[in-house]
């Protein structure tokens, strides 16, 4: 008897620990730069370009073609969410607050930056779980700084471009158009 409770309960725990797993990046929260918790759920309805973005990075430059799409699309319900990472190279060595004034003064960025996150690991935040875990329709590790997944209006993965993909790109501005067309 004691033996079935206590299988059940581990059993029980087991489903607990699988239903915290997210579903949706809507169902994910996150640290702004400022450090407010925010949830992801704020973006619905909204073409999502979530990128890994690092301040001394060969790709760095692709902060000003990332500040042009944003807008260029933004009032047709695209958005941009960087998120620092220090995983490649240590690119990233700055603080919240230097990541933010560097991007503002060198690039003018105006779309939302986030806290400085490990996008690969064991230390893997739940966002980057979701996006490139193994249950993922675009699984695999980060590769570098400035990979990109395009997200639909319905939460869900449309694309994943590596960091060599200009963000002024055809390939990357025509799935864009292509997902703003979706409701």
């Amino acid at each position: 008897m004691i033996m079935n409770i206590k299988h059940t309960l581990i059993l029980f725990i087991m489903t607990l620990g699988i239903s915290v797993h997210a579903q949706s990046i809507y169902d994910i929260s996150v640290k702004t730069i400022d450090a407010k918790t925010v949830k992801l759920d704020q973006y619905k309805d909204k073409v999502v370009l979530i990128v890994n973005v690092a301040s001394e990075c060969g790709y760095t430059p692709q902060y000003e073609g990332l500040e042009s799409i944003y807008e260029k699309y933004k009032n047709q319900g695209f958005v941009i969410l960087g998120f620092p990472c220090n995983q490649f190279g240590g690119q990233e060595p700055g603080t919240n607050e230097e990541i933010k004034a560097f991007c503002s003064s060198k690039f003018n960025v105006k779309f939302p930056l986030f806290d400085k996150i490990e996008v690969n690991g064991e230390n893997r935040h739940p966002l980057y779980e979701l996006l490139a875990g193994k249950a993922s329709a675009f699984a695999g590790d980060i590769t570098w700084n400035f990979n990109k997944f395009l997200i639909g209006r319905d939460g869900k993965i449309v694309l994943r471009f590596d960091s060599s993909i200009e963000p002024t790109s055809k390939q990357l501005t025509g799935a864009i158009e292509q997902a703003l067309k979706k409701n």
